[in-house]
């Protein structure tokens, strides 16, 4: 049976390059770093002290609900990117066609704010062990009940159904990097199934806080490049030590491509494959020879109908940790053989950061702005090659080229891998 096309009609972004896709793009271009000194909070006495944060974001007053007020931060770059997204489709859920709406989200690990739990040790830990009188006489000292709605981990979700009036399908991914990739490749099977005939879809994140901080940290996941922030993050660099730590929402308006042409949308690409695996061969890290990460492209390749050699352009999840970027060099010559090298390949991350649930969904975005533009995104810090990552990763960019199909990659924590497929919307035109 042929598969229902997926058009993608609507872009919404806040990053910490910018907070519209317009200044996003247009800095990302440009070589801005959005990489700097954390100012959320002091940070001087960790290893790391530096991310990749949103800048001087306030909440449209529309959006500062009796629901949503009390939300995280990262809720309100969530509900900020979605209106954007749905003013540029120019489009909304109406009462006559919102159960034909439905929205997938990708979403952050963290559901509780570092000063909630600051709150619940000081009135019931203070000395380290959790007093369970205490807990019980002093609750009113640090849970209060807006708590329970931020800290749910579909509180996001929720209040996106909510401001947009959405009444069809809904569903939130966690699967830590890769969630916004997922979060995409699901809302594209809803449509295609014919559940839905329009879709909100992407990812929101925040971990810059002590908490998420630190857990990096004992990681050894993040770069300690502190005194030169705006080049720590190196994709396949050989000096590279580690990702930065960013924060962000990114969100599309995917629709039946026949249901936008009828309505004469602007189409920026075709969602027109992905592949989702999970490979687990450890929490941290992928296998070095890219086992999981190959059979996510190929996946997507299948899905979209697309042999490798049509492929113009991958955008890469490049985060600049050593066994991360070997991994998805290796994934990539495997899956293109000679031709590997001669593929324009490129990681954003170098400059936006890692927004970790929210990463797939803001390289969707660049990845269809990309196909927009015929210009690819560079690699930033890429100055001392690593021998063993040897592919075209575009280091003078932006590079002009005309581009028909895109491939963005997300590979997460504990294994789970995404790969999305983007086609130009005239791509089908141009091969017949």
């Amino acid at each position: 049976m042929k598969k229902r096309r997926v058009a993608i009609t609507g872009l919404g972004v806040v990053s910490p390059l910018g907070n519209d896709v317009q200044s996003t793009w247009h800095n990302l271009l440009d070589g801005q770093s959005g990489i700097d000194v954390i100012k959320q909070f002091d940070a001087s006495a960790f290893p790391t002290r530096i991310g990749a944060e949103v800048k001087q974001f306030t909440p449209a007053a529309a959006l500062l609900t009796k629901q949503n007020r009390f939300a995280m931060s990262f809720t309100h770059f969530a509900l900020d990117a979605a209106q954007q997204a749905f003013l540029d489709a120019g489009i909304m859920p109406t009462r006559q066609d919102a159960d034909r709406w439905g929205v997938v989200t990708g979403s952050g690990m963290m559901t509780a704010e570092f000063e909630y739990l600051h709150r619940f040790q000081q009135a019931c830990a203070p000395d380290g062990e959790l007093d369970w009188q205490s807990l019980q006489n002093k609750s009113d000292g640090f849970y209060q009940l807006v708590d329970f709605g931020k800290t749910t981990s579909n509180s996001g979700l929720s209040l996106l159904i909510q401001q947009f009036g959405i009444k069809g399908y809904a569903s939130s991914v966690h699967t830590a990097c890769a969630s916004g990739g997922q979060a995409l490749g699901l809302a594209m099977q809803v449509i295609r199934r014919g559940e839905a005939d329009y879709m909100l879809a992407g990812g929101f994140d925040s971990m810059i806080n002590p908490l998420g901080l630190s857990s990096f940290c004992l990681l050894g996941a993040l770069s300690g490049y502190n005194d030169t922030p705006k080049t720590a993050s190196r994709p396949f660099d050989g000096t590279r030590n580690g990702f930065v730590l960013g924060e962000g929402a990114a969100f599309l308006i995917l629709e039946a491509w026949d249901k936008a042409v009828a309505r004469g949308a602007t189409i920026y690409a075709e969602l027109a494959g992905e592949g989702n695996t999970l490979s687990s061969y450890r929490i941290t890290d992928s296998h070095p020879n890219g086992d999981g990460a190959i059979q996510a492209i190929e996946r997507a390749l299948k899905d979209a109908g697309v042999t490798p050699d049509a492929v113009d352009y991958i955008n890469a999840h490049g985060t600049s940790t050593k066994m991360n970027d070997l991994s998805e060099t290796n994934a990539i010559k495997a899956v293109f053989g000679a031709d590997a090298y001669k593929l324009p390949v490129s990681s954003t991350k170098s400059q936006t950061g890692h927004l970790i649930a929210a990463a797939g969904a803001l390289e969707a975005v660049l990845s269809v702005l990309a196909i927009r533009h015929a210009q690819i995104p560079m690699t930033a810090n890429l100055t001392s090659p690593d021998p063993d990552c040897n592919l075209d990763y575009v280091t003078e960019g932006p590079r002009e080229k005309s581009l028909g199909v895109v491939l963005s990659n997300s590979f997460g924590f504990g294994g789970s891998n995404s790969c999305l497929l983007f086609k130009h919307p005239a791509f089908e035109e141009v091969v017949a």
